[in-house]
């Protein structure tokens, strides 16, 4: 499970005048809610928050918060950025609580090199780069590894053949796609060629109305 960490202030002031002077000082407004509890005002420092951010996967990393002398163990729902110059607008986190589930996306990590691609010049696609999953918060993956190496060309993985966590449960759909080995270009280009040359060669079959005996074609 990743885990990092991060400082708050408590804030009793709401609006959207509030909102727009803590990004002036370099903070961003957050609130944090959670099952059982009202929600709370937050700021961060908008440096750290944009520091952190780059070196994780927000969406499955769990953020111990610190704030009014107390830390929680959060997970960042939702990150609000400028449309155009991308600065941080607003966070919100939801507290974990010990026992309740959570749904989480989690990173695939494909590993190896595949059959097809190093002995056949095939080319991997991969089809699905997340996974969505319910679990509990101390079960969270950094990643899920998916091993491409026996994957032949014209082959693929499925959803349901990833090796997961115990007593995780999966919400794609366990027949989805993952990744697929494909033939090189080159060579369904090749194959596909006498057929379009042939089709290329072809002219279309002239017919023409045939008159009655006599009548002139007029002009």
């Amino acid at each position: 499970m990743a885990s990092a960490s991060l400082s708050a202030t408590p804030r009793n002031e709401r609006g959207t005048g509030v909102a727009r002077k803590l990004r002036q000082e370099g903070q961003v407004p957050a609130v944090i809610y959670g099952h059982g509890r009202e929600p709370q005002s937050l700021a961060l420092n908008a440096r750290d928050v944009d520091k952190l951010l780059s070196t994780i996967s927000a969406a499955s990393t769990v953020i111990e918060l610190s704030f009014d002398g107390r830390t929680a163990r959060t997970l960042i729902r939702e990150i609000q950025r400028h449309p155009v110059k991308r600065s941080l607008v607003h966070l919100d986190f939801q507290e974990l609580v010990a026992g309740e589930k959570v749904t989480v996306s989690v990173p695939l990590r494909f590993v190896g090199v595949a059959d097809g691609v190093r002995n056949g010049g095939g080319i991997l696609e991969e089809t699905m780069h997340q996974l969505h999953l319910r679990l509990d918060p101390a079960s969270i993956p950094d990643h899920i590894d998916v091993d491409v190496t026996p994957l032949t060309i014209g082959h693929s993985i499925h959803v349901r053949e990833l090796a997961l966590p115990e007593g995780v449960s999966v919400l794609d759909d366990v027949n989805a796609t993952v990744c697929v080995c494909t033939a090189p270009k080159a060579v369904v280009e090749a194959t596909a060629t006498p057929e379009a040359e042939a089709g290329a060669v072809a002219e279309p079959e002239l017919i023409r109305k045939v008159k009655p005996e006599g009548e002139e074609e007029t002009k």
